[in-house]
């Protein structure tokens, strides 16, 4: 007897809702994995998600196939390959999608501003909308810096266990890029502590002498990000920090309720 037209709709809803639900559980994997360093074994990635062993060998058997997961050879799993330009393509996205964000910034500080992530060891600007002004700042988006000597690298380091934040600098060293370069792990980390305190970051002529910035965490960001203004240290002065930083702070929690939502203008 053939099914009724009833049930062969609930069919596809229950096989449409498996669907939805195997592509939730796949992404909520891949997180983990990042989480986790990018490498873990099954039974963690059981321990921490709460799935059973068979569901999540399903799933990372086909995450295998595509190339989004890679098997070591001491049967852990890994990130793959493919992930890395799906990640270079959202990261140029997330730069459109502050662009007009940061415009407004620019509006209300009329300094250039800038937007920042951490790609593995460095910083890297991915967007910019320059001040008016006929003096000012002017940062190549794609450009790579090291981040003890700006403000957007202590703002995206400043929720980083100290260890992490000592290993990364051991790793960079720390360059002299002005005089006033903050040159040791001590001192970076003290003023990490101090963005901690004041939720905000400040380069003082670390970068380039002449020229002052102040950089606020985007919270919640999917994925470690920075906003900031940059000018001469004659207009930024400590009288037009009190003026930006909440700006800054309010476009940072705007910009952070847009990413977290299906995305700026959408409704």
């Amino acid at each position: 007897m053939p099914p009724s037209s009833a049930s062969t709709t609930d069919a596809r809803s229950s096989a449409s809702s498996g669907g939805v639900q195997s592509l939730e559980r796949a992404f909520d994997l891949l997180e983990r994995m990042a989480d986790a360093g990018g490498e873990v074994g099954l039974s963690e990635l059981s321990a921490s998600s709460g799935l059973p062993l068979p569901t999540i060998h399903r799933l990372m058997r086909t995450l295998v196939a595509c190339g989004y997961v890679r098997q070591q050879a001491n049967r852990r799993y890994a990130l793959g390959p493919r992930l890395i330009r799906l990640g270079e393509s959202a990261s140029r996205l997330l730069g459109t999608w502050a662009r007009p964000y940061l415009a407004r910034l620019v509006e209300e500080t009329g300094e250039t501003a800038n937007m920042a992530l951490l790609d593995g060891d460095e910083v890297v600007y991915v967007a910019q909308v320059p001040s008016k002004h006929s003096m000012r700042m002017f940062t190549e988006v794609g450009r790579r810096v090291l981040p003890h000597s700006t403000g957007v690298g202590k703002a995206l380091l400043s929720h980083t266990p100290d260890d992490e934040v000592r290993a990364l600098l051991a790793r960079t060293g720390m360059p002299a890029a002005t005089e006033k370069t903050i040159t040791t792990p001590d001192g970076f980390l003290a003023a990490l502590d101090e963005v901690r305190r004041t939720g905000y970051a400040v380069d003082d002529n670390e970068q380039e002498i002449g020229v002052r910035c102040l950089a606020v965490l985007v919270p919640d960001s999917p994925t470690a990000a920075a906003i900031s203004i940059s000018g001469p240290a004659g207009r930024v002065t400590e009288a037009a920090t009190e003026r930006i930083v909440p700006v800054l702070q309010q476009v940072a929690a705007e910009l952070s309720e847009a990413l977290a939502s299906s995305g700026p203008g959408t409704g």
